[in-house]
């Protein structure tokens, strides 16, 4: 069983910062696919970023070269680093992830970009 666990959002103005992070409790070894996903009020859930076990990444055009994914492997670890946030920005973002053929949701971390 794994259990990811999201932490570092909160509020941040328009063009400011932040820096999400998701610890996976449980057994993660071999292939394994860590991500983001992220949910704004009325939306439908949408993927922000993955990365792969052995670090290659994927972005949607919506944060390309805003945002970037990143991984500690020895501590379970999944990073998002935000960068120019927009009010679009705001969202419940979760964390996720894929391992042998199941998928692991964290419970969310709140992100909100004030204009």
């Amino acid at each position: 069983q794994v259990q990811p666990v999201e932490s570092g959002g909160g509020l941040v103005q328009a063009g400011g910062s932040l820096r999400l992070s998701c610890i996976a409790s449980g057994s993660i070894f071999g292939g394994n696919v860590m991500g983001w996903y992220r949910q704004a009020p009325g939306k439908q859930r949408e993927l922000v970023a993955t990365i792969t076990s052995d670090n290659s990444t994927y972005y949607p055009d919506s944060v390309k070269g805003r945002f970037a994914i990143s991984r500690d492997n020895g501590k379970n670890t999944v990073y998002l680093q935000m960068n120019s946030l927009k009010p679009e920005d705001t969202a419940v973002y979760y964390c996720v992830v894929l391992i042998g053929g199941y998928t692991y949701w964290g419970q969310g971390t709140e992100v909100t970009v004030s204009s």
